[in-house]
């Protein structure tokens, strides 16, 4: 007779653990979906008539609400109820996946095309830069691009350009501008399918790398540039942390940051995010 409680206690403990799984898949599944459509939340409340507050409780893995609210989600995502009641399948799934394809953002200067062809040669993967296919896609240069289409038209083709290549890559190291963030469609569709790492410097770090590799042009007639840098990395700073990992590279050989950069990717990693 004492057994029992204690057994149906056991069980209940479970079911609960069980249950904080499931809610926190498919809050991640939710998210995800979303993230990849490029919706902010509140476009998504409104589309599925539900509140702000319940989709931040779901994303988060707090919402236990009905199954009747869940499927005016769904459908407002575009994706059957079945695609976030199974989440937990389908998360591991796209765990996998997205580490197949390894994404380093941040700032020229950083680090990420030394970095990445490093990467890419121990991964024995094909490493992408999407600056080049952009201008592969053109037909010419992103000065060029920037000047006959202006930043709408540069981010639309970097737009495309990254949706080819998430479809027809599934194992690369891609390298992407430090710009990328400044939409947040096509930032989401990078983080929703690659695993991303911020490779980042302090600014002085930054702006000396650039001139060692002989651009001058930062600095030239521009005696605000480094107040400049600083500003467009404290602006950004917040949208590059949303990268899996970060890496900085300040005062550290190539060596010891792809050292860094190897530990960061690795499944176990316990600093990486879900």
């Amino acid at each position: 007779m004492t057994m029992k409680p204690r057994r149906r206690t056991a069980d209940a403990a479970a079911d609960t653990v069980d249950s904080t799984q499931f809610l926190s898949a498919v809050g991640r599944a939710v998210r995800e979906a979303r993230e990849q459509r490029g919706m902010a939340r509140k476009m998504l409340s409104r589309a599925a008539d539900v509140s702000e507050r319940y989709l931040a409780q779901l994303e988060s893995g707090e919402g236990n609400a009905s199954i009747v609210l869940l499927r005016r989600v769904a459908a407002a995502l575009g994706v059957g109820l079945t695609d976030l009641l199974d989440a937990d399948e389908r998360t591991a799934d796209r765990r996998s996946a997205r580490r197949k394809r390894i994404a380093l953002i941040g700032l020229r200067g950083a680090g990420k095309s030394t970095l990445g062809g490093h990467l890419a040669k121990h991964l024995r993967r094909p490493l992408v830069e999407l600056d080049r296919e952009i201008e592969r896609e053109a037909g010419i240069s992103l000065s060029e691009v920037f000047l006959l289409y202006g930043q709408a038209g540069y981010r639309r083709i970097e737009r495309r350009c990254l949706e080819r290549m998430i479809t027809g890559e599934q194992d690369m190291v891609l390298t992407a501008g430090g710009g990328i963030v400044s939409d947040a469609g096509t930032y989401n569709l990078l983080l929703a399918n690659c695993f991303t790492a911020w490779i980042k410097a302090a600014p002085e770090e930054h702006m000396a790398r650039v001139v060692a590799q002989g651009d001058m042009r930062p600095m030239r007639g521009q005696p605000e540039a480094m107040e400049d840098l600083r500003r467009i990395l404290a602006s950004r700073e917040p949208f590059y942390g949303k990268a899996d990992v970060t890496i900085d590279t300040s005062r550290q050989s190539v060596q010891r940051s792809l050292a860094a950069l190897k530990k960061s990717i690795s499944p176990g990693n316990p600093s990486a995010r879900a």
